[in-house]
């Protein structure tokens, strides 16, 4: 079950972040969730990092998905453009 919440908080939090970055048009919803994901990791190693990382609670969890995503798509940005945008 704790998979399907992943993918859900992934989605929702990688969907947020590509219209911050100013990335929706390009990205559908298998995107949004691969990012959500992948950026749940990083965020939690970043918030980790300054001992933020917190409690299990389910905002903890979108609020590092959301970080983590946001700091994904600026390497994205950065590597296929050269500048973050």
């Amino acid at each position: 079950m704790d998979w399907i919440f992943a993918i859900v908080v992934g989605g929702i939090a990688g969907w947020l972040a590509s219209m911050v970055m100013n990335r929706d048009a390009s990205m559908g919803i298998f995107w949004n969730i691969v990012v959500g994901v992948i950026g749940a990791v990083i965020g939690k190693v970043v918030l980790g990092m300054f001992s933020i990382a917190g409690g299990a609670t389910w905002l903890m969890w979108f609020v590092s998905a959301l970080i983590g995503s946001i700091i994904l798509l600026a390497i994205v940005n950065l590597v296929q453009r050269g500048r973050v945008r």
